[in-house]
């Protein structure tokens, strides 16, 4: 077999390699004599089929068999004795070569790239912060007893958290557009359900009220018709109906799980609840941090294959989740270059990573997936059964380890680097409305 390399680029690497047509045509013929001991055709008993008519039948297949087998060998023997480590498919393609009929082709593949991890002790990394006290765990509650909340009419103006029952008409230029209308349709006032627009006419307005108001669509909005025109809403409400919260009591603490309603109990289970919550959404922004921090520090060329394979991934990914939330997929064009930024920093951090964790010996213990999932299981009611269920299954386990893996690495990255710590908003770290 004779090869040679060449380097077209910082990791891209072309290499003609050649194999000997005699090779090939000795494995055809060998595959086709243990072919022929066992084949079946009509007429003829096991084994007894003349070779001819074997070599007519499967010959193109196990020609072309061998010839994948052959290339694949050569290129793996190639790619190994110059302890070369190839990042993506390669993309092969036939060569000629004058007077030989030996088999000769091109092969275009990129490598992985040598990481020298950068210097990060001048780096700064933003560590969030949120103390979970007497005040949050109140917060916390409001929120519970809202999300309980029953609801009465009432014949006062509509205010947030309201819901208000509507019939409404809307026309652009005069003309009624389609989803312009709507008659008994709720929706609760602040919650951001609605246009901006319509929630501040509606917001004011009592059962029996009747008005009429312009509306600028937005110019991203996802009706490509209506983006960026006036519509002219009439609006009448039918109904205002105010929340109810449920009282803070020995009851409340009973449909909390808490069976014999004592409220200290209530009180410190939620602590408890909010405080493995507020842990982890705080290690999630660390983590952003750390792993942005690491992008910065570090620059190296990555493989466009690598690149290519995630976009492609990312794009499946995104079109399948259209798909699920009832979108059409032929309405659900998603070209490649939209993941492009995303993909790429998402190759370059896990190769980043995956040096890290080799140079550093970072790969998670086993006494260190099962405290996490032991750490996990505290919020369920039967916190062994959710231990064994993880345990159970080589999947589950896979994901508990690539979370410990990304702790490590996290770790790793806040001992190199000058770590400072940032106040948090409890409510901005829940996600919450400020109400």
């Amino acid at each position: 077999m004779q090869q040679t390399m060449d380097t077209p680029g910082a990791l891209e690497r072309r290499l003609d390699l050649t194999v000997p047509a005699d090779a090939i045509e000795k494995e055809v013929q060998a595959r086709l004599a243990k072919l022929a001991r066992s084949v079946k055709m009509p007429g003829f008993r096991p084994g007894k089929v003349p070779m001819k008519m074997v070599a007519a039948t499967y010959g193109p297949q196990v020609q072309a068999e061998v010839l994948n087998d052959k290339v694949g060998e050569a290129f793996n023997s190639a790619v190994n004795a110059s302890k070369l480590r190839v990042a993506g498919a390669p993309r092969l393609e036939p060569r000629k070569v004058e007077g030989s009929t030996d088999l000769a082709f091109s092969a275009t593949f990129e490598i992985y790239p040598e990481i020298a991890v950068g210097d990060l002790s001048g780096t700064e990394i933003r560590q969030a912060t949120c103390p979970v006290g007497d005040a949050e765990i109140d917060r916390t509650l409001d929120i519970m007893r809202r999300q309980r909340a029953t609801y009465e009419d009432v014949a006062r103006a509509a205010a947030g958290d309201d819901i208000v029952t509507v019939d409404f008409t809307g026309a652009i230029d005069g003309t009624p557009f389609e989803g312009g209308s709507a008659t008994d349709f709720s929706f609760t006032v602040g919650q951001g359900r609605m246009l901006p627009e319509f929630e501040a006419a509606v917001a004011g307005m009592a059962a029996g009220d009747r008005k009429s108001f312009p509306l600028t669509f937005p110019a991203d909005y996802n009706a490509k018709n209506l983006a960026g025109k006036q519509a002219e809403f009439t609006v009448t409400v039918k109904k205002v109906q105010q929340p109810v919260l449920p009282a803070l009591d020995t009851e409340f603490a009973k449909a909390l799980g808490i069976a014999d309603g004592d409220m200290d109990k209530m009180r410190k289970e939620v602590r408890a609840n909010l405080e493995r919550e507020v842990g982890t959404r705080l290690k999630a922004r660390t983590k952003d941090s750390a792993m942005s921090a690491l992008l910065a520090s570090t620059s190296f060329d990555v493989p466009k294959s690598l690149v290519e394979e995630e976009k492609q991934r990312l794009a499946d990914m995104a079109r399948s989740d259209l798909i699920a939330r009832g979108v059409k997929a032929e309405e659900a064009p998603l070209p490649l270059e939209l993941f492009a930024e995303r993909a790429e920093r998402r190759v370059r951090l896990g190769l980043l990573v995956g040096e890290l964790v080799r140079a550093n010996g970072l790969q998670p213990k086993p006494d260190q997936i099962r405290k996490l999932v032991e750490e996990m299981a505290q919020s369920y009611e039967r916190p062994q059964d959710v231990v064994n269920w993880y345990l159970s299954d080589r999947k589950r386990l896979g994901e508990l380890e690539a979370m410990a893996l990304e702790d490590n690495v996290t770790r790793w990255i806040l001992d190199h680097a000058r770590v400072v710590d940032v106040p948090v908003a409890f409510d901005e770290l829940m996600g919450h409305n400020q109400r």
